[in-house]
């Protein structure tokens, strides 16, 4: 993401996928909101509902993915070779990195694996002077042993020395490649369609961030530097057998079909339970988030037990999938362990037989018998490597996964937002979340210059969803939208946004102080702008009467202050941004009626020669609006001001003696 003056700060595009689906992430009254949404689908057996006509699957970011049910314990990676090899190219970029550290990794194995042969010299001439000194046919040549002990000594110096600067390399690869996930991941966000996040959960996609490119970067410091070291060790341990005795060797290679069938057991059979594993973590971190975020509703509603057992459900899943690829991948170090003691004996056996009849020293016994040892060591750490390796593809594959994700179709960008006068035009507009299912049929409405037009209309029947057509959020399906006369798809989709500003039903906040959240409308604002926009949405006086005023910290949820204090900081916000149109998206919806009588003076100031969106319920906003849209089942039904749709006496003048009536005579009482 862009960098700014400020860490939350990124580029504009983004800001409106915060502002429009990412609210849950700091704001409790969201999560709490969403929760009621997703228990009333539940029960009613579709999908949740806000405005629009959703996509199955959840009504925004954080609900929805798939549920204990649809976590299969055993279901394999669809593409582990397809995985592997996206992870083999991702690492191309690293290919000399990675020669260093096979050279030095080869470089240590060699200097570790000459170390015995070498050292048996040492033991079979310090046997055969013991044996002189007491034949008395001669006596122990310490300068000849200590000669070999300094070059052995050597050799390993050289390995200690070749194995740390493989091992840091490797460290510097591994960790820079989960660098380079993350990044990659963070922009993949800035491309990601809008509905990706309304229909995947969140707390997923933070897992895949979080634990899955971690585990991806253990088990690749862990996983490649010893596969190298024991393939290397190895062929050198093979070599060194074969140069001692081609019949002992013969016997410790008779084992390793044994242990290949051993490790090609334990791996098939643990394999999948490693995929299913990172894939309920990932699941398990989405309900947590989740539960934190709506904790509030959780009490309120009673739910303790309900969302305990949901979590149980799936930490039962993860604890099921877990143990058993542990379990699992825990039999190969004593199956390993049986086969080796089993080599073991049988070279010692051999070895003793051959030493009687002469054909071999007791030097090469020694060293042969050091030699299988270190055989079978890295056989046994290529089955421990297996299991590190399955985790590291799980986690590649979820990675790889998201990464893979559709991305936002390419602009043919033709004109300049910001030159275009602010004219919109809806010619015959059709779109649906779902291409079976329309939320929009045939739309058309033309907006002029400077005027608000106000959205209405009854639950579900598409005004939430022509606001994220405007932004493009989504492309319609048929028809266009105009700006200026030019086709919004001509145009750059960060340069249109930037024509915008936005206050949403759901104010979105983030952790930091009450200046930074109003600037983020502006992030190089000075201090008096941001005093003048928040004195403008009346925010100025509850601001004063916080502990710190302006640089009062805001905590992660906003709970620290209240709902309309939260709503106030955003129009102030939209204010500062001081953009050519606006979208009030049910703005003042969580503000009580004095403190909006008091900020419509300050929204009518904001909203003058200004094109304005405004979709709300409150009488005084749709009173005073140029135009009315009236909109059922996605089409206009009805358009006009106040008055012409009220003497009109039709669908608008219906919704508005039952919704508004009451106002009216409260009014007229002076209340």
């Amino acid at each position: 993401m862009n960098g700014t003056n400020h860490p939350c700060a990124v580029d504009s595009e983004v800001v409106m996928v915060c502002d429009a689906a990412f609210d849950r992430l700091t704001s409790q009254e969201r999560a709490q909101h969403r929760r009621a949404r997703a228990q009333a689908a539940k029960e009613a057996g579709g999908p949740a509902r806000k405005d629009d006509r959703r996509p199955r699957g959840g009504p925004g970011p954080g609900h929805g993915g798939p549920g204990p049910a649809a976590m299969h314990a055993g279901e394999k990676a669809a593409d582990l070779r397809g995985t592997l090899r996206k992870m083999i190219a991702f690492m191309g970029q690293f290919k000399l990195h990675i020669i260093v550290v096979l050279i030095f990794a080869i470089g240590s194995t060699l200097f570790n694996i000459v170390g015995p042969k070498v050292l048996s010299e040492a033991t079979t001439a310090l046997f055969e002077g013991v044996v002189g000194t007491i034949g008395g046919t001669g006596s122990i040549d310490y300068a000849l042993i200590g000669r070999i002990l300094v070059v052995t000594l050597a050799l390993y110096g050289l390995s200690a020395v070749c194995s740390w600067v493989q091992s840091w390399t490797m460290t510097y690869v591994s960790q820079q490649t989960c660098y380079r996930l993350r990044a990659a991941i963070a922009h993949k966000i800035d491309r990601m369609p809008f509905g990706y996040f309304e229909k995947n959960s969140i707390g997923d996609t933070l897992s895949r961030i979080t634990n899955d490119v971690d585990t991806l970067g253990q088990s690749l410091n862990q996983g490649v530097t010893q596969m190298i070291t024991s393939a290397v060790t190895i062929v050198g341990v093979i070599a060194m057998m074969l140069s001692i005795n081609w019949l002992m060797t013969l016997i410790t290679l008779i084992m390793v079909p044994v242990s290949l069938v051993l490790v090609m057991v334990v791996v098939r059979l643990s394999q999948k339970h490693f995929f299913a594993q990172q894939r309920l973590l990932g699941q398990v971190n989405a309900q947590a988030e989740e539960t934190f975020s709506g904790h509030a509703v959780v009490k309120a509603y009673g739910q303790e037990d309900e969302t305990i057992r949901l979590y149980n459900q799936a930490n039962d899943a993860l604890y099921e999938a877990g143990w058993k690829s542990q379990f699992l991948s825990g039999l190969m170090q004593p199956v390993m362990s049986f086969v080796g003691n089993l080599g073991y004996v049988a070279v010692a056996v051999a070895g003793a037989l051959l030493a009687v009849r002469g054909t071999i020293t007791v030097g090469d016994i020694q060293a042969f018998i050091q030699y299988v040892k270190n055989f079978t060591q890295p056989i046994t750490q290529l089955a421990q490597v297996s299991n590190v390796l399955q985790q590291m593809a799980a986690a590649a594959e979820r990675i790889f996964a998201f990464i893979d994700q559709p991305e936002l179709a390419g602009e043919d960008v033709r004109a300049d937002a910001a030159s275009a006068c602010c004219d919109v035009t809806f010619d015959h507009v059709r779109f649906g979340y779902d291409a079976s299912d329309p939320v929009i049929n045939d739309f058309s409405a033309t907006v002029r210059e400077g005027q608000t037009v106000a959205i209405v209309g009854p639950t579900g029947a598409g005004k939430t969803t022509m606001v994220k057509l405007l932004m493009r959020f989504y492309d319609v399906d048929a028809g266009v939208i105009r700006l200026g006369g030019t086709d919004i798809r001509d145009f750059a989709r960060a340069d249109l946004r930037s024509s915008f500003a936005m206050v949403l039903q759901d104010a979105w906040l983030f952790k930091g102080t009450i200046r930074e959240n109003i600037r983020y409308g502006k992030l190089d604002a000075s201090d008096a702008e941001v005093e003048r926009a928040a004195q403008g949405a009346c925010a100025h006086h509850f601001i004063t009467t916080l502990p710190g005023g302006y640089d009062f910290e805001i905590n992660e949820d906003a709970s620290n202050i209240s709902q309309g204090q939260r709503q106030l900081l955003t129009i102030a916000r939209a204010l500062l941004a001081d953009r050519r149109m606006l979208i009030l998206d049910e703005a003042t919806s969580s503000v009580d009626t004095r403190t909006e009588a008091r900020i419509q003076q300050a929204m009518d100031n904001l909203m003058a020669g200004r094109t304005s969106f405004v979709i709300a319920h409150r009488l005084s906003t749709i009173k005073s609006a140029d135009l009315i849209l009236v909109m059922h089942h996605g089409d206009i039904v009805e358009q006009g001001t106040h008055d012409q749709l009220l003497s009109a006496g039709g669908f608008y003048a219906e919704l508005y003696n039952s919704q508004f009536a009451d106002f009216d005579e409260a009014e007229d009482e002076g209340v």
